[in-house]
């Protein structure tokens, strides 16, 4: 069975201290496995039974850089990626990194990143003062929608003032696990596909695919509630139909079997897909076959491991 994981990040090395959650790049072997778009990555990817790595370059990316550093950096890093790629064809496919805090250089790079043979893009929710749903990304949402480019949603550090506000008080370190992999992270994604969708994003371009990590950041337990704003907000439909239309779901690596139980009680098996969050979880082949056994037939396992991930990405396996 072809097992492909879309979410397995690399770094580059000029990034590293743009933010403070790079720190937590840093942790154990990280910033070795990280940097390693080779041998190592390779044999990891063999002992786990994974055929195909969509890179994705770690958080946070270019979001934090001032305007012009972004788009250098971005280019810098989508050319280093397309590298990978085209040194392992049959093992690596990578998604873009885009300058977000230089709206009118998006698109540009979008399309360059697309012609470089990316098969889709990495964003967060915020760059700045500037939400991803604000009316200066819509340029941007349309060329991913027209140009066949999935937009993968990761979080990121919330901002000071929501960090002063609910993510303080413990201590430096606990503080960042708080606001980042604890809680935060998570919950600010989840607000800020929330907030495209509520923008109406995906009634002016329907074909506009997304993905949210983690089990859907927190959203797919959430929907029952999360539906009541639609008709506050003037949508013509329930949140959850955006969410089971327009968003994939992917593990990042947690492979708990409740968790997948929960998501087919509220998407379909057409739109989970596979990763492992590389290298912030480790499961061994023997965890991931474990899990694997909990879809309920071959056919969702299919569609699990390989071929909804090929059929979004556009991958021939």
């Amino acid at each position: 069975m072809t097992l492909i994981a879309i979410e397995e990040h690399w770094l580059l090395p000029q990034l590293n201290a743009a933010d403070e959650s790079a720190v937590l790049n840093d942790q154990g072997d990280h910033q070795e496995r990280l940097r390693d778009l080779g041998a190592g990555r390779l044999a990891t990817m063999d002992a786990q039974g994974i055929d195909i790595a969509v890179l994705a370059l770690t958080p946070p990316g270019t979001v934090a850089l001032p305007p012009d550093d972004a788009v250098r950096l971005s280019r810098t890093a989508n050319d280093r990626a397309a590298a990978a790629v085209a040194a392992h064809p049959s093992r690596f496919r990578a998604l873009s990194t885009l300058p977000m805090s230089n709206p009118g250089a998006v698109v540009t790079e979008l399309t360059r990143a697309a012609d470089l043979g990316h098969v889709g893009t990495m964003v967060y929710g915020r760059a700045g003062d500037l939400f991803l749903d604000d009316p200066v990304y819509d340029d941007f949402f349309a060329a991913c929608a027209r140009l066949g480019q999935p937009v993968f949603l990761h979080p990121q550090l919330p901002s000071p003032a929501v960090r002063d506000a609910s993510y303080r008080g413990f201590g430096p370190a606990t503080d960042l696990a708080l606001a980042t992999f604890g809680w935060g992270w998570h919950l600010d994604a989840a607000t800020a596909a929330l907030r495209l969708i509520l923008r109406g994003t995906f009634d002016r371009h329907p074909g506009l695919q997304m993905v949210l990590g983690h089990w859907g950041e927190m959203l797919l337990f959430w929907l029952d509630r999360a539906d009541s704003l639609s008709r506050v907000a003037g949508l013509p439909r329930p949140v959850s139909h955006y969410v089971r239309s327009n968003f994939h779901i992917t593990t990042s690596g947690m492979l708990n079997p409740a968790l997948l139980q929960h998501a087919l009680s509220v998407t379909t098996p057409d739109r989970l897909v596979f990763s492992t969050d590389y290298p912030f979880q480790h499961p061994s082949r023997d965890d991931i076959t474990a899990f694997l056994k909990h879809l309920p037939s071959d056919a969702d396992r299919t569609r699990f491991t390989s071929a909804n991930a090929a059929a979004l990405f556009a991958i021939t396996l």
